[in-house]
């Protein structure tokens, strides 16, 4: 299913929201309730309800979760747009615990959206934010041990395959293993890229 990733009427809306942090081709801004029927469209996508593993919930659910996220003081929640204010992806920052200084990360993109470099983008916007703003030593991300792509952009984006979690989860009757990867400051901070402050304002990305 491909889906063009605008929702209709909100143009103006999305290129008028404030950006949390801008990366090479996109920008993050907060995740907001009205947000709902465009996530659930792309977590209904058959390649996301797979690395998602999420049983379907109807919208108002989705409305209402992400209406408690937004209190929540351990989790973040971004809309990843292109310049032009298009919505391509979600991303997320959560199970945040200042006490250990971990946290966790997930990342989905729209169907039409994959295989141009903006997962990578947008996961280096999203480590820069977090490590640039919050006092947290370790990041971590999982992805099903068979999801090249992901772990692919997961190790340009400095994390390590630290081992798999077998047989986790379970999918269209077939249990499915899980690889675990981490990035600790040290390893971001040496990272020879510009930071995303460094980063000129993104130009708009040709379709």
């Amino acid at each position: 299913m491909t889906i063009t990733a605008q929702a209709p009427g909100s143009e103006d809306a999305l290129s008028d929201r404030p950006a949390a942090v801008r990366g090479r081709s996109v920008l993050l801004t907060p995740l907001d309730v009205d947000d709902a029927e465009l996530l659930q469209q792309w977590r209904a996508d058959p390649v996301a309800a797979h690395a998602l593993g999420s049983w379907p919930r109807p919208l108002t659910a989705l409305r209402e979760r992400i209406e408690r996220d937004i209190g929540n003081n351990d989790r973040d929640d971004f809309l990843i747009l292109l310049p032009d204010g298009t919505p391509v992806g979600h991303t997320a920052v959560f199970n945040q615990d200042f006490a250990d200084a971990t946290a966790e990360l997930e990342l989905l993109l729209a169907p039409g959206h994959r295989g141009r470099g903006l997962a990578l983008d947008a996961l280096n916007a999203l480590t820069d934010l977090v490590f640039g703003e919050l006092p947290l030593y370790r990041l971590q991300a999982d992805t099903h041990a068979g999801n090249e792509p992901a772990l692919a952009t997961l190790a340009a984006a400095g994390f390590t395959r630290e081992g798999v979690r077998r047989s986790v989860c379970l999918h269209r009757g077939r249990r499915h293993d899980v690889a675990l990867l981490s990035l600790l400051r040290p390893e971001w901070e040496a990272q020879s890229r510009p930071k995303a402050w460094e980063l000129p304002t993104p130009r708009p990305v040709a379709g």
